[in-house]
């Protein structure tokens, strides 16, 4: 008897009750406070940036409730980019990833056949990132990493966080890069709820972008890299970067590789919210470079992950499995049975 492939998501997120009961004791240690809204909590940071509490957060069984109405059998649980901490000092950051890297581990234990963790590090010291990385791989066996698109403000592709893209090559661990707001927002994305609705996609872009024309995608051949929310504007753009590499020297300047070749370097979530959307990022990324991403639990998150691929048009079984899990299992490095 042939079995389904698993149907796996690489986009779903926690706070582990370890940190929220640091923050809750030590507000002033992590620059962020717990505030009553109605009849919940949220999670605000001093920036003003903020997240509501949800069961799904630290508790492994509402996590499961919501990946069975979702029709998932396994995720690879990140934490909300609100607690990133890059902003705090690197020793504070540090200790963070620690306490939320555990608690990932200890929710993923609860459920093993269901869930798996994804580590979070403090990126605003290279060193400090790469000893966290080396310690997740080492006690916790976890395979894939969550960083920012930008660290206080640079872009990933900076050549100061090259060590840790490095190490993470090295490890066979997967980055998954995810977009995030800190700090002001300028006027015309502070309004309309704009700065995650267009300025997230719009930093995936830019680090893609600069991981492409800098060389680091050169420099490091074995790295995979998944984009969330489909990629941001990047395979809907991608012709206008390859036309401005073959047309502009500046766009040449540091790698031998066009941008329309560099595009299957990347993976990418299939969170486009729209049909036709995926269609095309299918079409031109390849069904071997899509998975599941559903950005459970927030409101952003789309809820019925599993048909809209199954209702792609035009894919063979062996491509739709593709993107259902195995690319997932692949990128785990885990073995596939069907």
């Amino acid at each position: 008897m042939i079995r389904r492939v698993k149907r796996i998501d690489l986009h779903s997120h926690v706070l582990p009750r370890e940190m929220m009961e640091a923050i809750r004791a030590r507000p002033r240690d992590y620059q962020m406070r717990v505030e009553s809204r109605d009849g919940g909590e949220v999670f605000v940071r001093d920036d003003r940036h903020s997240t509501p509490l949800y069961a799904e957060f630290y508790d492994a069984d509402a996590k499961i409730e919501g990946m069975d109405r979702k029709g998932i059998d396994v995720s690879v649980i990140s934490v909300t980019p609100v607690v990133f901490f890059y902003w705090l000092a690197a020793d504070a950051g540090l200790a963070a990833s620690r306490i939320m890297n555990d608690g990932i581990a200890r929710m993923a234990a609860q459920r093993p056949d269901r869930l798996r963790g994804m580590a979070t590090l403090p990126m605003q010291d290279a060193d400090a990132a790469v000893a966290e990385l080396e310690r997740v791989v080492k006690e916790h066996g976890f395979r894939s990493v969550e960083l920012g698109c930008r660290i206080r403000g640079e872009l990933l592709s900076e050549p100061k966080f090259r060590p840790v893209l490095r190490r993470a090559q090295e490890l066979k661990v997967f980055v998954f890069t995810h977009p995030y707001v800190a700090g002001a927002l300028p006027p015309d994305l502070g309004c309309y709820y704009l700065g995650n609705l267009a300025g997230l996609p719009l930093d995936t872009t830019l680090m893609a972008a600069h991981l492409m024309l800098s060389g680091a995608l050169d420099e490091l051949p074995g790295l995979n890299v998944v984009l969330a929310h489909g990629g941001g504007y990047l395979p809907y753009q991608i012709g206008r970067l390859a036309h401005g590499y073959k047309v502009r020297k500046e766009a040449r300047a540091n790698t031998p590789n066009s941008p329309a070749v560099l595009l299957r370097r990347f993976y990418f979530d299939a969170l486009t919210h729209d049909a036709a959307a995926l269609k095309y990022l299918v079409e031109k990324a390849g069904a071997d470079r899509v998975t599941i991403g559903t950005d459970a639990p927030f409101d952003m998150a789309v809820e019925n992950p599993v048909a809209m691929i199954e209702a792609l048009p035009g894919l063979s079984s062996e491509q739709r499995d593709r993107i259902l899990g195995l690319n997932a299992l692949e990128l785990l490095g885990e073995t596939v049975t069907q």
